[in-house]
């Protein structure tokens, strides 16, 4: 499944800069002669350095401005290859001293409390170079769609944002969107002869709505109320006694699987093990 790539503002190196840079103006300010910021900024945002280089990579996608679309994308993704080069292990190095100073000198809580006027792209830049190739294609998307309308200057439809998530899905690697789908199958396979029809519309609603959508929220809620349906039908028609209280007891608790937010992969797993029960059932 792809995971959703998370924004940490003490390592997104646009914040840093503008906090580090906000804090000369204060140090300044307050007559301040140790100069404290004014050295952290001379150490560690020289051209020499790893976080001077990611910087200036900040630097280019909040500043410039272009008026077509493809350029603006173009760019991002000149930005993203040349992010690529950077020495990982001296940026995450550099990064971590930097932090640490900030902390020694000014405390984490205090340095970032400061409200961030281009705070949403520079959290969208940071996603973007950050992002795996098991990122989330719809976190990745929105994240590029903020940084192209800053350059712009030009909002983009939903419409064409709807697409570009949809298509992102489309190109994830085969086994990656298909992983879950396969370990369902294999599971049922083994157990079962063969998929009903039930069973196979839920692994393929599932996939189709791999990012976990409101629509798939929708149809596992609308197939329990049909499974809790033609359970109570079928009970009437029961004559042993035990079965007919495990019946009881998996009618009671097919509402867990409408709760929650978003589903979870126990929740298909076990409205594909609800749809067995009926498929037996009929059979007997």
């Amino acid at each position: 499944m792809s995971s959703k790539i998370k924004h940490s503002k003490i390592r997104n190196t646009g914040i840093l800069f503008e906090l580090l840079t906000r804090q000369i103006t204060v140090d300044v300010l307050n007559n301040d002669k140790k100069g404290l910021a004014a050295n952290m900024m001379k150490t560690f945002f020289n051209k020499n350095t790893q976080l001077g280089k990611e910087y200036e990579l900040y630097k280019v996608l909040t500043t410039e401005n272009y008026k077509s679309e493809i350029t603006a994308n173009q760019l991002v993704d000149a930005v993203l290859s040349a992010h690529k080069k950077l020495g990982s292990s001296r940026l995450k190095r550099e990064k971590y001293n930097l932090i640490k100073e900030i902390r020694k000198n000014y405390g984490i809580n205090d340095f970032f409390m400061a409200r961030i006027p281009n705070y949403k792209v520079n959290a969208s830049i940071y996603k973007l170079l950050y992002s795996s190739n098991d990122s989330n294609p719809a976190t990745e998307t929105q994240s590029r769609f903020t940084v192209v309308e800053h350059i712009t200057r030009k909002s983009i439809s939903n419409k064409k944002k709807e697409k570009a998530i949809v298509e992102g899905y489309e190109k994830q690697e085969k086994d990656l969107r298909l992983l879950a789908y396969g370990i369902l199958v294999e599971k049922f396979n083994k157990k079962y002869n063969s998929l009903s029809k039930e069973q196979k519309n839920l692994l393929r609603e599932y996939i189709n709505n791999i990012s976990n959508t409101n629509s798939l929220k929708e149809f596992i809620e609308s197939e329990t109320v049909k499974v809790k349906k033609k359970l109570q039908s079928i009970l009437p028609t029961v004559d042993d006694k035990v079965t007919k209280i495990k019946m009881k007891e998996a009618i009671n608790q097919a509402d867990t699987l409408m709760k929650g937010r978003i589903v979870e992969d126990k929740q298909v797993v076990t409205l594909m093990r609800y749809y067995q029960l009926v498929k037996e059932l009929k059979n007997v």
